[in-house]
């Protein structure tokens, strides 16, 4: 299955499988890449949050018209941190967002109850990094790809350049089939 992508410099199309790394600033305004890329040629998508809850995830998918009906979210924060959890369908939960073995099951679900042309984002690899360790986040991208691939799905996931050893940006760049690369000044460098 091809997918369409729209973002500058890269390929036109990519094949069911693709992963892609998002590298940013900090600060970068990830945010337009993100929802350009899920809202592009694709029947159902999957955010996976270390970084917000579900509230702001879906907050962002409107602000950035992106049709809600076709999104599925994967909360790792709010039940560590207290929130209530209204229920919703279309959100589920981990514990906390170290748990790896949750967050991957919880993409496993999502691609094993869905199908057509499916994009999973997730935000982030560096967030992860932090309550697990830089390891289990690599693990975690190993086996979502692992997942992608299975289920011809493709993938976009976020890691900050300011964070990270450049040793490790490497480790984690060798996994993916395409880097994006997003400058304080908004401008983008691919490499697929």
């Amino acid at each position: 299955m091809e997918y369409a992508l729209d973002i500058d410099g890269a390929p036109d199309t990519v094949p069911g499988g693709t992963g892609i790394l998002l590298l940013h600033p900090s600060t970068g305004e990830t945010d337009r890449i993100d929802t350009d890329f899920l809202k592009s040629d694709t029947d159902r998508f999957l955010v996976v949050s270390t970084r917000t809850t579900a509230r702001e995830v879906s907050q962002k998918l409107e602000h950035y018209d992106v049709d809600e009906r076709c999104a599925d979210i994967l909360d790792t924060l709010s039940i560590e941190r207290g929130y209530s959890r209204r229920s919703k369908d279309h959100v589920s939960y981990v514990a906390a967002p170290d748990n790896v073995d949750g967050i991957v099951t919880g993409v496993a679900d999502f691609l094993g109850r869905t199908d057509g042309k499916r994009r999973i984002s997730f935000d982030s690899l560096t967030e992860l990094a932090y309550y697990a360790d830089e390891a289990e986040a690599l693990s975690a991208a190993e086996q979502i790809l692992t997942l992608l691939d299975e289920h011809d799905a493709i993938g976009l996931f976020h890691l900050s350049v300011e964070v990270h050893d450049q040793d490790v940006l490497d480790e984690f760049a060798t996994l993916f089939d395409g880097v994006i690369d997003l400058d304080e000044d908004g401008s983008v460098a691919v490499d697929f």
